[in-house]
């Protein structure tokens, strides 16, 4: 391998404190998912709770990655700092109607941000090599789980 593969392959391969960090902050996602579909009756309410904040957590702390990506530029671009606001103010909104809509729609609702999120992220330019890759998992992780307690919900 010469040397300007390696230095390529080591950009995008991220350090391990930020996967072990990242994924530790994936665990709300399984643990309230698999507590609201399979746990007992009296888990169910404060597990969806738990996984419908972290959602909203969550795209507030990916609209903060985006900001902060942008506002570290030279010059920012405003529209890119505006399209940084969309995730936190989506997952404000969807938590603020909880009560409102039923339950399966703000899943289906958080489940829809995470894509869209995702999409973003992978046609954002100016982003570190390991961010797609990073992103993936975590999306993976936060919409399984999202699917995981979609499906409980519709069932009730």
């Amino acid at each position: 391998m010469d040397i300007r593969a390696e230095v390529e392959l080591e950009a995008a391969a991220a350090p391990l404190p930020l996967w072990i960090i990242a994924l530790l902050c994936m665990v709300p996602f399984p643990a309230s998912a698999l507590a609201y579909a399979y746990g007992p009756a009296d888990v169910a309410g404060p597990a969806l709770t738990v996984i419908l904040t972290w959602s909203a957590v969550v795209m507030g702390f990916l609209g903060g990655i985006r900001w902060g990506l942008e506002s570290a530029r030279t010059e920012p671009r405003w529209t890119r700092l505006v399209h940084s606001l969309i995730s936190p103010i989506a997952g404000w909104a969807l938590l603020f109607t909880r009560g409102t809509i039923d339950t399966p729609w703000l899943l289906c609702g958080f489940l829809v941000a995470f894509i869209l999120q995702w999409l973003f992220d992978h046609t954002a330019p100016d982003v570190p090599a390991r961010y797609p890759k990073l992103m993936t998992v975590l999306t993976l992780g936060a919409g399984l789980s999202l699917a995981v307690a979609l499906e409980k919900a519709l069932t009730l």
